[in-house]
């Protein structure tokens, strides 16, 4: 979590009209943060969605995430750290440590060219009974499809074991799965019998063509495949849903697990470890309403990026209370996702709460409905934890552009942009330069 002094004060936002929390969206599927920027070619609008899974019921959920300071090499990563499912976690650490290594080489090869942006953010498609399935998205950083990529990491908590998402499948079905799969996507546009031959030729390398797979709220397991893997780059991504019926045959016994608590989850998670106490969360009270007057008096706006985070939030609250300093903290809404109790504690204590997008992209980067969907989910979050939506924004890394300054409704996620009650701005302002990160 970064601090920063800020003169001057921030200005005023006008207030997003949150019609209904988000279930869908461009960077976003099913409540989660794990989806694609456009609609799969292959995939269906009526297809059954992936069940939503509140992180903030999981016990001990930490959410490991940093980013870079400034544009010249934007990254930002997070993923979750659950109690219990060690082995997954190892392997989420090293995935997303070794493609930011790769980014930050290409940065320092650009000196005078930035090397654009990543983005990796996770997203929950199962934290029920022994199974815990996650799903991290990545965004930028070159390569097909400009960088687009998606990997589902799954932890079999009856064999205290990490698994990819092929083991959903037995090995003993998965020709007959893959043969289903390609038929499923035959006569797709942007799609041919020889790629499609040639993406499913080595059965070495299935595990690294499917790493993506989730099982539907109806049973049915959706797989999605990557720009350029099965179908030409600029046709983007594609899915395919194997019925239930025909599916659930070919399921290994983790995978037959895996769709009974994705269809009707147990409620709570339960990895074979000790349960692990939720940390405390500071009782702090104090009124919203500060009567300082700052033309007499020297002023500073003291502000926090990027939580909140499970420990040093709460640390940080008690330090703040010993001093009676009020700060603006700017949220994360994926990190409010998972832990609303301590955003709501950051309000009881006076303390204001700001938006910082949902998973810290740099929004200049992003068509006019994302920058919508990032803001407006990240509102959401907010005002569900708080039951208030904020007032104030802080753009990743500070980048502006006209798009991000006057982001448009978005038809997909929560209603359109409105000025505030009484408000004279329209429309809204925004933060300037000195708004950093």
């Amino acid at each position: 979590m970064r601090t920063h002094l800020l003169i001057p004060s921030l200005l005023l936002l006008g207030s997003l009209s949150m019609a209904t929390a988000c279930s869908s969206g461009p960077l976003g599927s099913s409540g989660t943060a794990s989806g694609t920027a456009t609609a799969a070619p292959g995939s269906s609008a009526t297809a059954s969605p992936v069940r939503s899974v509140d992180p903030s019921k999981i016990k001990g959920l930490q959410i490991v995430s940093d980013n870079s300071e400034n544009t010249s090499c934007a990254w930002a990563t997070s993923y979750p750290d659950v109690p219990g499912a060690t082995a997954a976690t190892e392997a989420m650490r090293k995935d997303v440590e070794a493609r930011l290594a790769l980014f930050r080489e290409s940065c320092a090869d650009e000196a005078d060219a930035p090397a654009g942006e990543l983005n990796i953010s996770h997203g929950f498609l199962v934290a029920s009974g022994d199974v815990l399935g996650v799903r991290l998205t990545t965004l930028g950083g070159g390569g097909v499809g400009s960088g687009l990529a998606r990997r589902t990491y799954w932890y079999d908590g009856r064999a205290g074991a990490y698994r990819t998402a092929l083991d959903l499948v037995d090995s003993g079905s998965r020709s007959a799965f893959v043969a289903a799969l390609k038929s499923r996507l035959e006569g797709r546009e942007g799609t041919d019998a020889q790629t499609l031959e040639q993406a499913f030729a080595d059965p070495s390398l299935l595990a690294g063509e499917l790493d993506d797979m989730a099982f539907a709220a109806n049973g049915g397991l959706r797989v999605t495949f990557d720009p350029g893997t099965v179908g030409a780059v600029p046709a983007g991504t594609y899915s395919v849903t194997v019925p239930k019926e025909t599916v659930t045959p070919w399921l290994s016994d983790f995978g037959a697990r895996a769709q009974r608590q994705s269809v009707s989850p147990t409620g709570s998670l339960d990895l074979g470890v000790a349960a692990t106490p939720t940390p405390a969360v500071p009782t702090h009270t104090a009124s919203g309403d500060d009567d300082t007057d700052c033309a007499k008096v020297t002023c500073v706006a003291l502000t926090f990026d990027d939580g909140p985070s499970a420990t040093s939030t709460a640390t940080l609250l008690t330090h703040l209370a010993q001093y009676h300093a009020r700060a603006t903290f700017f949220t994360v809404g994926q990190n409010v996702v998972a832990h609303p109790a301590l955003v709501r504690a950051e309000v009881r204590a006076g303390h204001e709460v700001g938006n910082h997008s949902y998973s810290h992209p740099d929004l200049t980067k992003l068509g006019a409905e994302q920058v919508a969907y990032q803001l407006n989910r990240t509102s959401a979050a907010i005002k569900a934890a708080t039951g208030t939506a904020p007032t104030l924004f802080r753009p990743p890394y500070g980048a502006l552009n006209s798009t991000v300054r006057r982001p448009p409704a978005s038809p997909r996620c929560c209603g359109p942009w409105t000025p505030r009650t009484g408000s004279t701005r329209t429309p809204p302002r925004w933060p300037g330069p000195s708004s950093r990160r």
